[in-house]
């Protein structure tokens, strides 16, 4: 392992906003902030959003930095890039935005039902040969609703087109979830707002290399 790999997680000890809970932790287990959230990390009621998949945290800092009345966890497995995210809200100080370095397939042990207001899943992995393994499969769905608010939205951006259709043709199958929005080329159509317009250094590549930045927005019937 790197030195700066090594140098990264020994810093991230430090981060009051970073969580890395230790496998045993959380799987099938719950983790010691599921239902605290509000009360013993951010110390307010405003809504919770994550952000699954947050890599160096770039949405999760500048959602934070953007909507100061909303929480925002990013969640990964990668601590390396996660230190990133946690060091630059650490710096500015961002009391609003946290970070939990876990598996995303125990997140359901780490929330309470109703704690997650928003969910955003920014480029993930499409898994062409594994659907079990998309976040946006029925299985991850399943572990979603189980601390999603009545109603909560989901937000997928990515550049995958398999993973944008895949996803809406599951939406639209569906009568527990309701599509509030489709589009396959935000930048072209004009619909990236400020919230939307922000890029990740994935989403910068994609873009340079042409390819459209597709969003999709549903909701928790």
């Amino acid at each position: 392992m790197g030195k700066d790999k090594l140098k990264r997680f020994e810093e991230n000890k430090s981060f009051r906003c970073l969580y890395q809970p230790e496998f045993e932790e959380v799987f099938r287990k719950d983790h010691f902030m599921k239902g605290k959230w509000n009360s013993d990390h951010f110390k307010n009621s405003n809504p919770i959003v994550l952000e699954l998949g947050c890599g160096r945290g770039e949405y999760t800092v500048a959602l934070a930095r953007r909507e100061p009345l909303k929480n925002f966890i990013g969640v990964d497995i990668k601590g390396a890039r996660m230190w990133r995210g946690a060091k630059t809200a650490t710096e500015e100080g961002l009391l609003n935005a946290a970070f939990l370095r876990c598996r995303i397939e125990f997140i359901e042990w780490a929330f309470a039902p109703g704690e997650v207001s928003e969910i955003w899943i920014t480029f993930p992995d499409p898994q062409i040969k594994s659907e079990n393994k998309r976040l946006t499969s029925p299985a991850f769905i399943e572990r979603y609703k189980k601390f999603l608010l009545p109603g909560g939205v989901i937000r997928l951006k990515t550049d995958s087109s398999f993973l944008y259709e895949y996803t809406l043709d599951l939406v639209n199958s569906r009568d527990d979830l309701l599509l509030l929005e489709a589009n396959d080329d935000i930048y072209g159509s004009g619909r990236a707002d400020e919230i939307l317009s922000v890029k990740t250094r994935y989403e910068s590549q994609f873009l340079a290399q042409g390819y459209k930045i597709h969003l999709l927005e549903f909701a928790q019937g």
